[in-house]
């Protein structure tokens, strides 16, 4: 049995295990795909502290999971389909096997938004795309879309700005919500395009995406937009599939916890994106693991089934 099963190796899982396995307790770590989450599509950082010069969001993760290797936590690549939270043991089932610890901390984390539109599904790596980072050199000397308002989206639209020969930048509004240096970034290239006020209402094309159709909320004028790329930045949904039902969550599905990262279940903890919280950063989420891996060592500490 482990002491510590973490679920999810982005910053909040691989800084929760750094913290758990320097603390002598047996750590696992389950992460289903790759390290980093949405930390690793994330071409440049240039706000994770310690870092004088920007930094890859791959390599940044690589350094965590190996920096958790280091200290003796165990890093596995699996998924896992269930969990049972009601015990004293928490038990872990993946499409594998099945793991048992004394306190889980669960770092799953968060999901790009889809737009709901018909064909978004069928056109995902078609011409529709979620990262800009994976997919950004398909479209050189190709003319693309970015859709939102925010950080994620604006650091997509000046990342694709090395490759596309010209990027759309759509907004509901009529100004941007990202940071201010990044807006004076946009405002400076001359490889993108605002269209502000407006939505985009309908994918063109069958096999692959050949335009899209963009309403503007003031005029009511429906226009189309001919890209080879859309790419979707609206914001994140929790990945709480396997919570639900067994934590209490907000009303968005977030996982609430309180200042120690506890849930509403006792030796069950949380941290990262997948928290209630005002701010998901690459930081916020490195803090959280840190305290939930103190919490979940103190509960270790005073366990007794």
């Amino acid at each position: 049995m482990y002491d510590v099963i973490i679920i999810g190796g982005g910053p909040a899982g691989y800084t929760a295990a750094l913290y758990s396995a320097r603390a002598r307790l047996k750590t696992l770590v389950i992460e289903k795909m790759f390290s980093g989450g949405q930390m690793a599509t994330t071409d440049s950082m240039e706000n994770y502290p310690g870092f004088d010069e920007p930094v890859g969001g791959v390599e940044l993760a690589l350094r965590m999971e190996n920096q958790a290797r280091k200290f003796g936590a165990e890093i596995l690549y699996d998924e896992v389909i269930d969990m049972d939270l009601a015990g004293k043991v928490k038990i872990v089932k993946t499409t594998s096997h099945t793991y048992n610890c004394k306190a889980l901390i669960l770092c799953m984390g968060a999901s790009p938004k889809s737009l709901g539109l018909d064909k978004e599904g069928a056109l995902r790596g078609l011409g529709v795309s979620y990262c800009s980072v994976c997919d950004a050199a398909f479209y050189k000397g190709k003319k693309v879309a970015v859709v939102g308002g925010g950080n994620s989206a604006a650091d997509d639209a000046l990342y694709l700005t090395k490759y596309a020969e010209k990027v759309y930048l759509i907004h509901r509004r009529d100004n941007l919500s990202c940071v201010k240096m990044a807006q004076e970034e946009l405002f400076k290239s001359d490889k993108i395009d605002f269209v502000f006020n407006s939505q985009v209402v309908e994918l063109l094309g069958e096999r692959k995406l050949e335009g899209i159709r963009v309403k503007n909320s003031k005029t009511n004028e429906t226009s189309t937009l001919y890209i080879d790329g859309l790419f979707i930045a609206i914001g994140l949904v929790p990945n709480n599939e396997l919570v639900l039902g067994k934590l209490e969550l907000s009303k968005d599905g977030y996982i609430i916890t309180d200042r120690n990262m506890k849930t509403s279940v006792e030796g069950v903890f949380a941290a990262g994106d997948i928290c209630e919280k005002p701010l998901r950063q690459v930081v916020t989420a490195a803090s959280d693991g840190a305290v939930a891996a103190y919490s979940a060592e103190k509960y270790v500490t005073q366990y007794n089934p």
